[in-house]
C-alpha cells in the first residue's frame, strides 16, 4: 500500500495501459466510480463523529497516554511525563512538543493526556477535515456512467 496517488493509481491500471485510449479512459473513469461509491457507502455507514479511521487513530492514542503524567503549569498549559521523556503542551497555541499535534492537525498521545485531566473535548482539538460530515462531502459527487458509442 502507497500514499502516493500517481502509484495507486498506475499499479491498479497496468493491466489496461495497452488498450485504446477511449477504452483505457472509460476503464479510468469506472474505476474512479467504483471507489467513490465505495468510499461514501463508508462515509455514510460511519456512525460516530469522526472518520472511521481517526477514531481508531484517537482510541490507540487514548490507550498510550492512560499511563502518562499529566501537570498543570497553567490554564493552557501542561507538562505531560511519558516514560523517561517530557513534552510540553500548549491548548491555547495546539501545539506540543512532539510536534504531531501540529503535523496531523489530530490530537497526539500528549494532548490526549491533557484531555484526560481536563474539560477539554477531543473532538474540539481536531481539524474539521477528519468529520464525518466532510468525509461524506468528500465523496457526494457522482462520476456518471458515460453510454457506449453505439448509444
Amino acid at each position: 500500500m502507497t500514499t502516493n496517488i500517481s502509484k495507486s493509481f498506475n499499479a491498479v491500471l497496468v493491466k489496461v495501459r495497452e488498450l485504446p485510449i477511449t477504452t483505457f479512459v472509460n476503464e479510468v473513469r469506472l474505476l474512479c466510480q467504483r471507489w467513490f461509491q465505495q468510499r461514501r457507502t463508508k462515509a455514510n455507514g460511519c456512525s460516530s463523529r469522526m472518520s472511521t479511521d481517526v477514531e481508531n487513530k484517537l482510541e490507540q492514542k487514548r490507550d498510550r497516554a492512560q499511563t502518562m503524567d499529566v501537570i498543570c503549569a497553567d490554564q493552557y498549559t501542561f507538562d505531560v511525563l511519558d516514560d523517561d521523556r517530557n513534552y510540553c503542551v500548549d491548548m491555547a497555541l495546539w501545539t506540543c512538543t512532539c510536534r504531531k499535534f501540529q503535523l496531523d492537525q489530530l490530537p497526539c498521545d500528549h494532548v490526549l493526556a491533557v484531555v484526560r485531566k481536563t474539560q477539554y473535548e477531543p473532538y474540539d482539538l481536531c481539524l474539521l477535515y477528519y468529520t464525518k460530515e466532510i468525509w461524506c462531502e468528500t465523496y457526494r459527487g457522482v462520476i456518471q456512467p458515460i453510454p457506449h458509442i453505439s448509444s
